[in-house]
C-alpha cells in the first residue's frame, strides 16, 4: 500500500521529469481541494505556477505566486513528505530575489527540480513514471475543473451550431 497520494507521485513526475509546472499544477491542485486545502499542498502547488509564469516571462507574477509559496511553506520542516522542502525553498527564494534585483531583459529562466529523500517514494515515482506520460506538446489551459467543462460545453454547442447550418445549407442546395 503506497504511503503517498497518487496525485502528489504525479506532481513530482511533471515536476522532476518534464519540468511540466502546468500540470503539476492541475494534478496538486486536486489533491489540494481532496485535502481541504492544505496550506503544504497550496505552497507546492504555488511553485508550479510561479514557475509557469516565469517561464512564459510573466515576471511580476511569478515573483508574487513564489513568494506567495514560501509564506505558506516557511513554518514547515527541511524534510517532509519525502522530500528535501528546505532546498525547495532555498532554491525558490533565490529566484525570487533574482526577480526582484535583475533587469527583466537579461534575466534567464531556470527550471528547479525537488529532491527526493524517501527511497519508497523514489521507487513509487519510478513504478508510475512507467506509466505516466509526459505532456508533448505540454498543454497551456485547464483539462478538468468547471472553467474546463464550461469551455468545453460551449464548444460542443457551437459545432453542433455549425454542423446544423451545414445540414441546412446542403438541404437547401
Amino acid at each position: 500500500m503506497s504511503s503517498y497520494e497518487p496525485l502528489y507521485i504525479d506532481y513530482l513526475i511533471y515536476f522532476n521529469r518534464d519540468q511540466d509546472y502546468f500540470e503539476c499544477h492541475e494534478v496538486l491542485e486536486e489533491l489540494w481541494l481532496e485535502r481541504n486545502r492544505d496550506p503544504l499542498y497550496k505552497g507546492l502547488l504555488q511553485i508550479a505556477v510561479g514557475l509557469y509564469h516565469y517561464r512564459n516571462r510573466n515576471l511580476r507574477g511569478g515573483r508574487m505566486m513564489l513568494q506567495s509559496s514560501l509564506e505558506l511553506l516557511e513554518s514547515y520542516p527541511d524534510i517532509i513528505l519525502g522530500i528535501h522542502l528546505g532546498e525547495l525553498k532555498a532554491d525558490v527564494r533565490s529566484i525570487v530575489n533574482e526577480l526582484q534585483d535583475h533587469d527583466p531583459e537579461t534575466l534567464e529562466y531556470r527550471d528547479l527540480s525537488i529532491l527526493i529523500e524517501d527511497q519508497e517514494l523514489i521507487e513509487q515515482m519510478q513504478n508510475r513514471s512507467l506509466e505516466l506520460k509526459p505532456n508533448v506538446p505540454q498543454r497551456r489551459s485547464p483539462t478538468r475543473g468547471r472553467i474546463y467543462e464550461e469551455k468545453m460545453k460551449a464548444l460542443q454547442q457551437t459545432e453542433l451550431h455549425e454542423h446544423d447550418e451545414n445540414a441546412n445549407h446542403h438541404a437547401n442546395n
